[in-house]
């Protein structure tokens, strides 16, 4: 694969991933079936916001600046049931 085929450029890049996760904490902010996981998170977004579009953004192939997130040991420490797993 090469720079020019990443799975980043071919899905529309920067603006599709920020239009992605703009929604999903959009989302997260109003639909009352996510009030028990937005609960776990700070009153502020911005820096989750942040956080997972450059994760995105290097899963799909355009930066590395977060690598391997260890997302089971990031998450250990908050219950997670069948609801907010929903």
């Amino acid at each position: 694969m090469t720079t020019n085929n990443t799975p980043y450029l071919h899905i529309g890049g920067k603006p599709t991933i920020r239009l992605l996760v703009d929604k999903f904490y959009f989302y997260m902010d109003t639909l009352p079936e996510a009030q028990g996981i937005r609960a776990i998170h700070q009153l502020n977004l911005a820096s989750a916001n942040s956080k997972l579009f450059k994760f995105l953004s290097g899963w799909l192939g355009f930066m590395e600046e977060f690598r391997h997130p260890m997302l089971r040991a990031r998450h250990f420490p908050f219950s997670i049931g069948e609801s907010e797993r929903d």
